[in-house]
Order: C-alpha cells, then sequence, then structure tokens
C-alpha cells in the first residue's frame, strides 16, 4: 500500500471543491441551481485586454519559458498601478514579484518564512486557504478573533495579552473577506506598529480594493510597513481575470528575493500572453472601476432585498464581492439552512462557518451573477410557499 504524507491528515478537501461537486450532481440530474456561492467574476475582461494577449501569440519568444520574476513591463505596470491608485512607490526591479495568482503566494509565503512550529496569526472569520497552508508546511494556526461589535477588526489589547513568542506571520484581509468590512489608514497604522513590536511579518491580501470601494487603501500607505510587511494582490476580482492566475506580491527587496526563492523552484515562469494582458488591465482608468461598480452595486441592492425576504441582517456600508448576512434567530443550523435552500429552491449560497466558528450565524451571497440570475431567485422565494427554516 502506498502510504499518504502525513500532511494530508492536517487539511480536508476544500469545502469549493466539494460543495461544487454536490452542485454539479444536482444539475446532471435537471435541477435548475443556480450558484451564489463563489467569488468568480462573471463579467468579461476589456476589449483592450483580449486584444493584448491575443496580438501576444505571434511575438518572439512568447510561448517559451518565462522570467520567474516577469516581464519588466509587467513589474513596471504593477508599480505605476500603485503609484497611481495607492500613491505607494515601490521598485519594479526589486519589490515586486509576479505571481499565478494571490492563492500561489500564500503558500510561497509560508514556504519562506516558517518552520515547522512556528505560530500565525489568522483571523476568525477569514479565508480558510491561511489554514490549509499553515497546517500543510507544520505550522501551527493561532486565530484572533473579528467580530461584528468590533466592526471586524483585531481587538489588539486581547492580542498583547497573548503568548507571541513563536508567531512569525500575521495575515489580515481588508477590504475583509467575507464580512466586507473596509480597512483604513489607521488601522492599518496600528497593525503596522504590533507587527514591529513583536517581529512579526505582516501579510495583506488585498484583491478587493476597487470592488465597490470609494476609497481603497494598500497597507503601504501606513508610515514603516515596508520593513515588516507584504501586500498581496490580484487581478482577478478587479479586471475579471479569475481564470488567468495572475497575481502579484510587493515588499522590500529582503522579503521578496525570499519569496522568489521558493517559487523560483516551483514554476518556470508566468505564460508571456497573460502578462501582456495583465499590464494592459493595469493601464485601465477611472472609467472601468466606475462601469464596474455600476453594474454591482444594482446586483448588491437585489442582494439586499434577497437577504431581507430571508430575514437577514446586513451593513449596506460593507464593500467588495459579497454581502454578509446574519442569519435570523430561527436558524439554529447555518450548514442545513444552506443545503434546505439547495435541495428546496436550488440555490446555493455559503455558510459563514467554513470561513471560522465566527461565521456560525452568518452566510455569503456572491454578486458574481447577473441581476437576471438574481431575479429569478428572488423571484422562487415570491411564487412559492414560505420557506421553512429550521
Amino acid at each position: 500500500m502506498i502510504r499518504l504524507a502525513n500532511r494530508l491528515n492536517t487539511v480536508e478537501e476544500y469545502y469549493f471543491s466539494q460543495k461544487l461537486r454536490e452542485v454539479r450532481e444536482l444539475v446532471s440530474k435537471g435541477n435548475p441551481v443556480i450558484n451564489m456561492g463563489i467569488g468568480s467574476p462573471d463579467l468579461l475582461p476589456s476589449d483592450e485586454v483580449v486584444s493584448a494577449i491575443q496580438n501576444a501569440m505571434h511575438d518572439n519568444g512568447a510561448h517559451q519559458y518565462q522570467s520567474y520574476q516577469g516581464l519588466p513591463e509587467f513589474r513596471k505596470a504593477i508599480a505605476d498601478f500603485y503609484q497611481n491608485q495607492f500613491r505607494v512607490e515601490a521598485d519594479s526591479d526589486s519589490e515586486i514579484l509576479p505571481l499565478m495568482g494571490s492563492k500561489e503566494g500564500i503558500m510561497h509565503i509560508s514556504l519562506a518564512f516558517l518552520n515547522e512550529g512556528d505560530e500565525v496569526l489568522i483571523p476568525n472569520p477569514g479565508y480558510p486557504t491561511y489554514t490549509s497552508v499553515t497546517n500543510l508546511v507544520g505550522a501551527i494556526p493561532k486565530f484572533y478573533d473579528l467580530t461584528e461589535a468590533n466592526d471586524w477588526q483585531p481587538d489588539f489589547e486581547v492580542l498583547e495579552k497573548q503568548d507571541l513568542s513563536k508567531v512569525k506571520i500575521m495575515w489580515v484581509n481588508y477590504p475583509h473577506m467575507p464580512t466586507g468590512a473596509n480597512g483604513s489608514l489607521e488601522l492599518f497604522e496600528k497593525l503596522v506598529a504590533f507587527a514591529k513590536k513583536y517581529s512579526i511579518l505582516l501579510v495583506n491580501d488585498n484583491p478587493y480594493s476597487f470592488v465597490l470601494n470609494d476609497n481603497p487603501l494598500s497597507i503601504f500607505e501606513a508610515e514603516g510597513a515596508k520593513d515588516v510587511a507584504l501586500e498581496l494582490n490580484s487581478l482577478s476580482k478587479t479586471f475579471n481575470l479569475s481564470g488567468w492566475r495572475v497575481g502579484f506580491a510587493i515588499g522590500n527587496k529582503t522579503l521578496i528575493d525570499a519569496v522568489l526563492k521558493v517559487k523560483s523552484n516551483m514554476d518556470s515562469g508566468m505564460f508571456y500572453g497573460i502578462q501582456k494582458g495583465a499590464v494592459e488591465a493595469l493601464k485601465s482608468d477611472k472609467s472601468w472601476f466606475a462601469k464596474q461598480n455600476e453594474i454591482y452595486d444594482r446586483r448588491r441592492e437585489l442582494i439586499f432585498e434577497l437577504a431581507d425576504s430571508l430575514d437577514c441582517s446586513y451593513d449596506r456600508n460593507s464593500v467588495g464581492m459579497f454581502v454578509w448576512a446574519k442569519l435570523p434567530d430561527s436558524v439554529r443550523d447555518a450548514e442545513a439552512f444552506v443545503d434546505e435552500l439547495l435541495y428546496q429552491k436550488h440555490v446555493f449560497i455559503t455558510p459563514g462557518k467554513i470561513f471560522g466558528s465566527n461565521g456560525e450565524r452568518y452566510v455569503r451571497f456572491s454578486l458574481c451573477l447577473s441581476e437576471e440570475r438574481i431575479r429569478e431567485v428572488l423571484n422562487r422565494f415570491r411564487n412559492t410557499s414560505a420557506f421553512v427554516v429550521r
């Protein structure tokens, strides 16, 4: 018998991998399931971006291995984007590393900085990959609470009462997924001061800054952040390129070089055409963001209407690609509620529990489906008998 690695005992199959298989099975049997669970943009990239990847196909060297550090013009486009959008300067030669999606970056950063037994501060609720990757590299998750009562921000007094001597990395994610809580310069300054005090690498995962957000921020707008921080970003949400798998990390040269040392042993560079398309995307002006947000705003209003029909409460000022909603007291089991929605109404939404214990009483709705499809969901509730919650 071939024995599996012990590390596989520390993780489970990713929730969406398992659940979407269940959804596909229902669809294959003729059930008209509408998927409101996944944050995969259904909108198209701009025509200019599509043309850029198409036109790149016949360039010299387009189909060869590429640099582990990406095309110089891609790194320069990232630097220009950060200067224009965040007023943040980054050296395109030494402080920027393109990645095949920011999810890759979570693994590379963990491999670069964590030893077995090191501890990692992980938000609860938060992106499940922070926990699974921490477990896979043999480090120890140390969850810090985010609560609605504290605006989904860390409680630094509580954090500082803990033994932080073994903590090497702190994951933060603002705008926050799944709650949609926005960051602020004041919060980032507190995080940077905390990381410096305890010699912790602070990593801000920042793919949602431009979705329904009038005040996009980078961790590097906080003074001194480059001393202790990395920032991950992605073109998946902002430019509708989730399937392209293109993102990047920004930080000081020492930190980026450490991540590059891992990355250069894991792949052979990003496809040339994708990089050329990404360059064009990063040149997009404010009209691109405005157009996208007009669409998402209309969708969000419909999702609010749906949440109201389920007696959920939510924050109308949240940002990002989801609506995070608290279930009514009449619902005792969120996962059972989600399954009843799936099997009774053929609508899939995400139970908040998969993001951590502080998501137990919540569900998450995605904005990545058309107004027509959202209206169809609304009609399923209006035109049938009352939904039974347990």
